[in-house]
């Protein structure tokens, strides 16, 4: 059997050894759409993370039977052709759910918390110069008796809102598909989540009920001392929107890890955002903790030991 993983530089470090212990796998950092074709043509599985998965892509692989999508999306397959084409496709769900949950708590704290003020306070001599023992300018606010907005409440959602709930926050949530599950919670419409939290936080798939969920209009709805952090996908917030609520002082502060176009374009409107402690921004990586590409690596050694 033959195994090409096409993009394996997204699992960094991983070990791939129970995944080539299932055949002939051979592993590129990255591939162009165009060496993508040419790489599958004679595989029997391909494993990929971001690689788009189109019928000139399926074309070029006759011998193809599955498709390992190296992670939980699967935006970049066409599923549809797939099906016709008798290719399986399989994910991998719920293996960075710590991992997402626990950035996005730094996020969190770091941003209510003062964290990176603090650190240029000390670090740039400032503390040393002070009248008196504390930064009196610059306090925090604590996060116990606040209002945590979660916009998603799947696995991730509910792993935030437990850290939030501990922490002593009252908790709500709004369901993207309409169909409150979770009763843990109260499901509240957007508008609701919008002017009731102090944190909101994305944990939402991006589809057509997502896209550009989270615009000017709604950011002018949040209080102007709450802050929004997305770890779920880029595009739920609209990102000049926020650029802009950021620099008008709509909210108090933003925290993202994922963006419409990844990596991160130097002339993204949020990039212009120069406003330190207002604004953290971080590569992508809330997924990418070692042991959630550990499980990750299993979890698609035993999709491949599945069959098709």
């Amino acid at each position: 059997m033959k195994i090409v993983f096409l993009d394996a530089i997204s699992m960094g470090d991983a070990s791939l050894e129970e995944i080539a212990a299932l055949g002939e796998l051979t592993c590129y950092p990255s591939s162009t759409a165009e060496e993508a074709r040419e790489r599958v043509k004679d595989a029997d599985v391909a494993l990929l993370n971001k690689v788009i998965v189109d019928q000139a892509f399926l074309d070029a692989a006759p011998k193809l039977k599955l498709i390992c999508e190296a992670g939980t999306g699967i935006n970049n397959i066409n599923v549809t052709l797939c099906e016709q084409r008798g290719v399986a496709v399989r994910n991998v769900a719920a293996y960075s759910t710590d991992s997402v949950a626990q950035v996005a708590w730094m996020h969190i704290l770091n941003l209510l918390g003062r964290a990176f003020h603090y650190q240029s306070f000390v670090s740039s001599g400032a503390y040393s110069k002070n009248p008196v023992h504390v930064d009196y300018a610059h306090p925090f606010t604590e996060i116990a008796g606040k209002t945590l907005g979660i916009v998603g409440m799947g696995a991730i959602g509910q792993k935030v809102a437990a850290i939030g709930k501990a922490f002593g926050m009252k908790v709500i949530y709004y369901s993207t598909s309409g169909t409150g599950h979770c009763k843990d919670y109260p499901c509240v419409s957007l508008a609701e989540l919008l002017a009731l939290s102090d944190v909101i936080s994305i944990h939402a798939p991006y589809n057509e009920r997502t896209a550009g969920l989270i615009g000017y209009e709604q950011l002018k709805q949040m209080k102007p001392t709450a802050i929004l952090v997305n770890t779920g996908r880029g595009g739920i917030a609209v990102e000049a929107d926020l650029a802009r609520a950021l620099k008008e002082d709509v909210i108090a502060g933003a925290a993202l890890d994922v963006y419409v176009k990844e990596p991160l374009p130097l002339d993204s409107p949020l990039m212009q955002v120069n406003q330190p402690g207002k604004l953290l921004l971080s590569p992508h990586i809330a997924w990418y903790s070692r042991e959630a590409r550990a499980r990750l690596a299993h979890e698609m050694a035993e999709n491949i030991k599945k069959g098709w």
